[in-house]
């Protein structure tokens, strides 16, 4: 019982983190049109607010590919410099526009270890004003199941207000 009460406890304060960094990241990027800038903020101040982030960032629809992600603005160890649509995690945001929510990443099909202590992951696809997909963005945790559907409800919230 104590430990259903600490999880509970863990999700309450994790979603106050959120809605703060949420308002702290709409404050500064508040007049700045720069899409590089945005995304070097955003995995930047998400990337130092939680303790179970090991590696947070951008994957950018490469223009010249259409159908290839190529590394763009991030925090943390080396990232994979190219991924293609429907590779990975990563690859398979983009290629489905949907959020790719992975507690265990040793058990996803196809997973890339761009760093082999990533244990879980989740993945945001990223629209633009338009509707059309301009980068995914990618949250790593060396940890097993170390996001929620707190951290997904989160993140899709703050790229919507972001870059959409």
């Amino acid at each position: 019982m104590a430990e259903a009460f600490n999880d509970l406890t863990l999700s309450a304060d994790r979603e106050a983190r959120y809605a703060e960094v949420a308002a702290e990241i709409a404050s500064v990027l508040d007049g700045e049109p720069n899409v590089t800038a945005r995304m070097a903020t955003v995995a930047s101040m998400l990337a130092n607010s939680f303790d179970h982030y090991f590696w947070t960032g951008f994957y950018v629809v490469d223009p010249a590919k259409g159908d290839e992600l190529v590394v763009g603005p991030y925090q943390g160890t080396l990232g994979c410099l190219r991924i293609a649509f429907g590779r990975g995690v990563c690859g398979s945001a983009a290629a489905t526009g949907q959020t790719q929510f992975v507690p265990d990443v040793h058990a996803f099909p196809g997973h890339i270890a761009c760093d082999s202590r990533s244990e879980s992951e989740v993945v945001v696809p990223v629209f633009g004003p338009d509707g059309k997909l301009i980068a995914v963005f990618d949250v790593d945790s060396d940890r097993p199941a170390a996001f929620e559907q707190t951290d997904v409800v989160w993140l899709e919230k703050i790229l919507k207000a972001t870059f959409g």
